[in-house]
């Protein structure tokens, strides 16, 4: 830890910005880390600390920025970075996220949300961009192989197969060749929202190296059943229209959505509890219940009823396993 600590400031001595104060600012469920620097005059920008050993090259989280940013879509600007030290100077966006916002003025989040949806419209307009891992059917449900690691009561491999094989029927249902670009971590932390902005630029996005090729729904389940924050139950209904462009894809883009909530959720409730349990991260723990009430919630959806009570029977009991 000392050994990084020094690296970062001997880099940081090196750029424009070695005078300016440092704080600290929370981590995310990697090894990155982040700072807030400011100057004395009072301008702000962002230092991401991602060691090469454990968070790998940054350069796909550079590419993305750089496609979002063609979208006329606020992610941050590189202002310096060393991908061979893991370091980088973003752009600061605000310290303002949905969720901080939200817990405040929470008669504000269908305003919000329906800005997300506005962005995620515009984000689906172009290609993505080339080289993208794609959550086909097969990939989706190796997914979840976490979820039978670190979460199930009854890991009998029959049981993993045949839920693995219904997860794989379901996303093929959805979108056998999954082409839309999705930012993945699309929940409220992850959103800065900048009121004093104009149209899509009101939201700013953050954490989007994982990106990958998914179903439209994706990132829409991301952000209504998000494992940080409850989310009013009226939103999706709400939302769905200004989603589904053509009205007639209304009940199509709901079944995809839940099938899309499931899939992502089996995988968060494995990776929370090898957070908690592996990594001595517990405060993962209180984010179970609602995982697995955001389950139950899906699951209850017609196009789940084969795979709801084999789920049921694989991660009955105990929310964080022993």
């Amino acid at each position: 830890m000392q050994m990084r600590s020094a690296i970062v400031s001997d880099w940081l001595a090196r750029t424009e910005f070695s005078s300016w104060q440092r704080i600290p600012m929370t981590s995310d469920a990697s090894a990155r880390r982040y700072e807030r620097l400011h100057s004395a005059a009072h301008t702000s920008v962002i230092l991401m600390d991602a060691p090469p050993d454990t968070c790998g090259s940054q350069s796909r989280f550079v590419e993305i920025a750089k496609h979002l940013r063609s979208l006329n879509l606020a992610a941050p600007d590189i202002l310096e970075w060393d991908d061979a030290s893991g370091l980088m100077i973003l752009e600061d966006l605000g310290n303002v996220d949905f969720a901080h916002h939200l817990s405040t003025t929470p008669q504000d989040e269908r305003l919000l949300y329906e800005n997300a949806v506005d962005m995620l419209l515009a984000l689906q307009s172009a290609p993505p961009p080339t080289g993208l891992i794609a959550m086909t059917p097969q990939v989706g449900a190796d997914m979840i192989d976490i979820a039978f690691e670190w979460a199930a009561t009854d890991q009998s491999p029959d049981l993993h197969l045949a839920i693995k094989t219904e997860v794989e029927k379901l996303l093929a249902l959805a979108d056998p060749n999954p082409s839309v670009l999705s930012l993945r971590d699309f929940h409220a932390e992850n959103l800065i929202w900048r009121p004093e902005q104009i149209g899509l630029n009101r939201v700013g996005l953050l954490d989007f190296q994982d990106a990958f090729s998914t179903h439209p729904t994706y990132d829409l389940a991301s952000l209504l059943r998000d494992a940080r924050r409850d989310v009013r139950a009226d939103l999706l209904d709400n939302l769905l229209p200004r989603f589904a462009t053509d009205t007639r894809a209304i009940d199509d883009m709901k079944a995809a959505f839940h099938i899309m909530a499931v899939q992502r959720n089996l995988r968060i409730l494995g990776i929370f509890n090898r957070l908690a349990q592996q990594d001595g991260k517990t405060q993962y723990q209180r984010l179970i219940p609602r995982v697995r009430r955001h389950l139950d919630l899906d699951l209850s959806h017609p196009i789940c009823a084969a795979l709801a009570p084999l789920v049921q029977c694989a991660f009955a009991g105990t929310d964080i396993k022993p």
